[in-house]
């Protein structure tokens, strides 16, 4: 499917899952480079994810008021002023600041306040057969350019080496390109229509005034489940789990960028087998039973005796773990009515940021008194708890398209 408001989201999608592929790497290295400790690494990266929980729950809030490009400008002004922002500071407590009220990303995956409002942006052009190939796409553009950025991480190792920049100065020019992107990004939303959204979605919204309506029972029901789900994650956001790594392995950042390169482009092939497996099997099949293996690796990682064993189980993960993305995302667009599907989308990305919050704040405790891999079983272990819960409530809760076919 073309369309010119989906191919610009999915360039400035591209930009984002850049900066964020390396800046979840670069984040820990250059806190440590400061002087901060684990814990406080974890500290500045659960404020990252409380803000960014709360400046999504607004956005999703208001944004029946508001044109999505408004909203979306307004995002990226903050990106540009996050990148800028750790460029110029040192201190914990302003960085601290600025982590809570920007839009910085621990994780590859996208969990900021882009997230709904995009999301809402796609599911206005594609019939119901095609939403889930569309968010697919989606995910696959973000996976594929964040494992480019991934490899940019190893960047400021270059710089240091090739021109004699301090490694402080190198990881400062690459936030400062981060606020850049940031700035790119608000020229590329410039360019969609006053509201980017079609004449269908106008006359469906005049009548509500809340956001909520007929789908609020499950909306929140998934919500609390995806929160599970994000909690554990919190523990193994890309960010904790390189600095485990680095703790563990000793590891330098250009051989972690290149692991979690090819962690990107394994994930990047599940999210095409996930329109195949879910139009084959459905939506919840394939976010459960692709996800119960993906966790059942991640607790057995840290059990393993050397770096290669540790890596294969990685990325045989990688290839089962982001499934759900893609189809999680369709999911909740096909359950709700089109008017509900910026709440929707909020209220189940929220509390996935804001129980995801509490995850490295308790990982760089952990790391701090153990370099066992403790956030790994404790990830592994709350995301098994989420896939079963899944499953039990909603296999018989069927998006339009599967409805069709079972009838």
């Amino acid at each position: 499917m073309k369309s010119p408001i989906l191919n610009r989201v999915l360039w400035v999608r591209g930009l984002r899952a850049f900066a964020d592929g390396y800046v979840s790497l670069l984040l820990p290295i250059y806190l440590i480079e400061l002087g901060m400790s684990p814990f406080q690494v974890g500290v500045i990266t659960t404020a990252t994810l409380i803000g960014s929980g709360l400046l999504t729950f607004l956005a999703g809030f208001q944004a029946y008021r508001f044109a999505y490009r408004t909203l979306l400008l307004i995002a990226a002004m903050l990106m540009a002023a996050t990148g800028f922002g750790f460029a110029v500071l040192s201190s914990f407590w302003p960085l601290l600041l600025i982590a809570f009220v920007g839009t910085l990303n621990p994780s590859s995956g996208d969990v900021s306040v882009f997230l709904p409002l995009e999301h809402a942006v796609l599911s206005q052009f594609v019939e119901d057969r095609q939403r889930t190939a569309v968010f697919a796409r989606y995910s696959l553009v973000g996976a594929l350019v964040a494992a480019v950025g991934a490899l940019a991480a190893g960047l400021p190792g270059v710089m240091s080496s090739a021109i004699k920049v301090e490694t402080p100065v190198a990881l400062q020019m690459m936030f400062a390109l981060y606020g850049v992107i940031g700035l790119l990004s608000m020229a590329i939303y410039g360019t969609l229509p006053g509201d980017a959204v079609t004449a269908k979605t106008q006359a469906a919204r005049k009548p509500h005034h809340v956001p909520l309506q007929k789908s609020r029972k499950l909306v929140y029901t998934l919500a609390g489940l995806f929160s599970l789900d994000a909690f554990g994650g919190g523990f193994i956001v890309q960010s904790m789990l390189a600095l485990w790594l680095f703790q563990k392995f000793e590891l330098s950042v250009a051989v972690a960028g290149t692991i979690f390169f090819w962690a990107g482009l394994f994930s990047a092939v599940s999210y095409l087998a996930a329109v195949r497996i879910a139009d084959r099997f459905g939506l919840v099949n394939t976010m459960v039973f692709t996800h119960l293996p993906a966790n059942i690796l991640l607790i057995l990682i840290p059990f393993m005796p050397t770096l290669g064993w540790a890596i294969t189980l990685l990325l045989i993960r990688s290839l089962l773990s982001q499934m759900d993305v893609p189809t999680r995302s369709s999911y909740v667009m096909a359950i709700v009515p089109p008017s509900e599907r910026a709440a929707a989308a909020s209220i189940t990305t929220v509390p996935r940021s804001l129980a995801s919050a509490a995850g490295p704040l308790l990982a760089g405790y952990l790391l701090t008194i153990s370099s066992f891999g403790w956030p790994l079983v404790i990830a592994g272990g709350l995301k098994i708890t989420y896939d079963l819960l899944l499953l039990r409530m909603f296999r018989t809760v069927r998006p339009p398209e599967e409805r069709v076919l079972h009838d």
